[in-house]
């Protein structure tokens, strides 16, 4: 059975360059969740007016990888205790936040944040909510890190990223 996670941790093409690379992940989609706009475009959720969070619709085989293992990728990949700012990311859109489908999953990720908390000095704020919507962003967005790799924001931002999560989890839940 697939299962899936909405997850917001700055810029969806970080995210989903990383959660892409992580066996046991069947796709990612990167969109648009948590705000009141219905079928916002990505210029409408880069002015900041309409709630939605930049997140990555992860669906993933918890036979291979399991919701704790994507909460750990997700809790290093990202800063979780900055508020509506990932770097040079500022705004509501660029929010730490987690959405779910099921109070099971709920229960989990609450356990994740508390067990994650001893890792930071600060507290982590990242938001828990219930999936009520998800719009996938615009075709040009999808695997925006594969197709454009040489992008100044992809070698200065999610290449390091990647590439700390390949160092960090590759011998357990990277691609081989």
């Amino acid at each position: 059975m697939i299962k899936a996670i909405v997850l917001g941790g700055g810029c969806f093409w970080c995210t989903e360059a990383v959660f892409s690379e992580l066996d046991g992940v069947k796709s990612t989609q990167p969109g648009y969740s948590g705000g009141s706009t219905q079928n916002p475009s990505y210029e409408m959720v880069c002015e900041g007016n309409t709630g939605h969070a930049e997140v990555v619709k992860v669906e993933y085989d918890p036979d291979v990888i399991s919701l704790h293992e994507l909460l750990d990728v997700f809790f290093s990949m990202h800063d979780p205790t900055s508020l509506n700012r990932q770097g040079g990311d500022i705004g509501e859109q660029y929010r730490s936040v987690v959405f779910y489908e099921s109070e099971e999953d709920a229960a989990s990720i609450r356990k994740a944040v508390v067990e994650v908390q001893n890792s930071y000095s600060k507290p982590i704020i990242t938001e828990i909510e219930p999936l009520k919507n998800f719009y996938p962003a615009e075709e040009y967005h999808k695997n925006y890190f594969r197709k454009n790799p040489n992008a100044g924001y992809c070698r200065a931002v999610i290449a390091p990223k990647v590439k700390k999560i390949k160092h960090t989890y590759g011998a357990i839940l990277v691609k081989r």
